[in-house]
């Protein structure tokens, strides 16, 4: 072999010594966020929607959105809200995934049959679902695609001496600042500060996990 060939192969030797050295050295890079939005059929919100809600489908937008959950394992889920505020809340889990806030669940209600209570208590992060405020015949803000819920029972509704879901009993006391817990000041209420939600943890009767457009 003659010295070109031999400075070729040190040199090919040294490039290969380089990046394995990268390699050993570089930490695996987070996966993107991924978001989508689309339409939204009445055979997709078979238990959340019905005749008589206050808007039609054709007004809502199914969101597919990257989130990491408890065990910091990334996950696809799925929300529905209304069509006119679709962007901004895609910007909000787009912020949530960066910071690493964990979502346990995030499903269409659908896959509790459209029942809120089930849905809380699988702590589950939910958006539209055609019903009425608890305990009255008002229209809830998620029957117009307009609030959603986070991590519920780690965000408990408390009113009149009960807490909903139960499970959330054990984080009542804000004082102590847990996983999945939305708290003043932190990235989740910051998000939706930016885009002109506001938190119903600040209410007398405080509804911890409740984001909504119009503030209630």
């Amino acid at each position: 072999m003659g010295r070109v060939g031999l400075r070729s192969t040190a040199v090919k030797a040294v490039l290969l010594l380089v990046a394995a050295a990268v390699l050993v050295g570089a930490s695996p890079s987070t996966p993107r966020f991924v978001g989508t939005i689309s339409e939204v059929t009445q055979a997709e919100l078979r238990y959340s929607y019905r005749p008589g809600c206050p808007v039609g489908p054709f007004e809502l937008r199914r969101l597919e959105v990257s989130h990491w959950d408890f065990a910091g394992r990334r996950r696809v889920g799925s929300i529905v809200v209304r069509a006119t505020e679709a962007r901004d809340v895609l910007s909000v889990f787009r912020k949530l995934y960066a910071a690493r806030f964990p979502i346990r669940r995030l499903r269409l209600v659908e896959a509790y049959k459209g029942s809120d209570d089930a849905s809380m208590a699988a702590d589950n992060t939910s958006g539209f679902n055609c019903r009425s405020v608890s305990g009255t015949k008002r229209w809830s803000q998620h029957a117009y695609g307009l609030a959603i819920d986070i991590n519920p029972v780690e965000n408990p509704y408390v009113h009149g001496g009960r807490v909903e879901p139960p499970a959330g009993r054990r984080y009542v006391d804000r004082t102590r600042a847990r996983r999945g817990m939305v708290v003043p000041g932190d990235v989740v209420i910051r998000a939706f500060a930016a885009i002109g939600w506001s938190w119903g943890g600040r209410w007398s009767t405080p509804d911890y996990q409740h984001f909504s457009a119009r503030g209630r």
